[in-house]
């Protein structure tokens, strides 16, 4: 599926601000069957911009803007085609729990096995999570119980949590957003000593679908199964990733894949909105000029 992802930041301040340092990660990543064909970054006022792969390999845009300003806005576009490839289909070889201890000695799956900044491995939470799997002996399946579990138990209720939002009071209040839903995943299978990793990107909602988060920037869990890999499960609309689905970054939870975050000096108040549009382009549509991963500040 070719997709074109607009997702634009606007920040305006009550007073004129300076020295405002930010980082981005909203550049499409190219991996297994997703291909980011085009990448532009607009910056206003304008700004220099440079880049990097952090930790995670993600891409991250830095920019600084010195000059006093009341409004500050970001928009990314970009034209991704996806795939399903990140989805275990059905049947092919389980891969068994009791086969978990190595993955906790490979080097890719370490850090998503430990707590993280708003994902607390417990006892009180691995209890949770083996009532949620009811005996499961296949990690995917496990997972993928995990994922119902979530799905069924607790609501999709935006505005009752914040970007800041801890997996602790989310398991609370037994409601909240994708980003929510995917920290407690998070927890749970971590709490099974099953590898997960949080995503960042967008999901696509077709004309005859029904899915929660789309439009805006979404999140779900990749679990690693061995022999197969990193894989896709998104508990808000409990499904596998699929083609609908444009990966942007991963982490340990949110706090490592913020789509834009900073510092700057000057006045508190603040307004801030953000617009996302994903939209399915015809195949056969020309893909824009320019190289693989383009950026750049107007």
């Amino acid at each position: 599926m070719k997709l074109h992802v607009l997702h634009r930041t606007r920040f305006k301040y009550g007073a004129n601000v300076h020295e405002s340092f930010n980082e981005a990660r909203l550049q499409p990543v190219t991996a297994g069957a997703q291909v980011c064909h085009s990448f532009v970054l607009k910056v206003l006022p304008t700004s220099r911009l440079s880049h990097y792969l952090d930790f995670h390999l993600n891409y991250v845009h830095l920019f600084e803007v010195n000059q006093p300003h009341t409004d500050l806005m970001v928009e990314a576009n970009s034209v991704v085609t996806t795939g399903d490839e990140a989805t275990l289909p059905a049947g092919l070889t389980p891969a068994p729990m009791s086969r978990l201890a190595e993955c906790a000695r490979l080097e890719r799956c370490y850090d998503f096995l430990q707590s993280s900044t708003y994902v607390e491995v417990s006892a009180e939470l691995w209890r949770l999570a083996i009532d949620a799997t009811d005996g499961q002996t296949d990690v995917w399946q496990a997972a993928q119980a995990v994922m119902r579990y979530i799905n069924r138990e607790f609501r999709y209720q935006p505005a009752v949590t914040h970007a800041h939002t801890h997996m602790r009071e989310v398991l609370e209040k037994r409601a909240g957003v994708c980003q929510d839903f995917a920290h407690v995943m998070l927890g749970l299978c971590r709490a099974l000593k099953i590898p997960a990793r949080y995503v960042s990107g967008y999901l696509y909602n077709g004309p005859a679908d029904q899915l929660k988060g789309a439009q805006a920037s979404h999140a779900w869990v990749e679990v690693y199964v061995l022999g197969h890999g990193w894989c896709g499960l998104d508990p808000t609309n409990n499904r596998a990733a699929d083609s609908h689905y444009v990966k942007v970054a991963t982490g340990r939870d949110f706090a490592d894949v913020s789509p834009l975050k900073g510092t700057y000096r000057g006045t508190a108040k603040r307004e801030l909105t953000v617009d996302v549009l994903v939209s399915r382009l015809e195949e056969s549509e020309a893909t824009p000029a320019g190289a693989v991963a383009e950026h750049g500040g107007v």
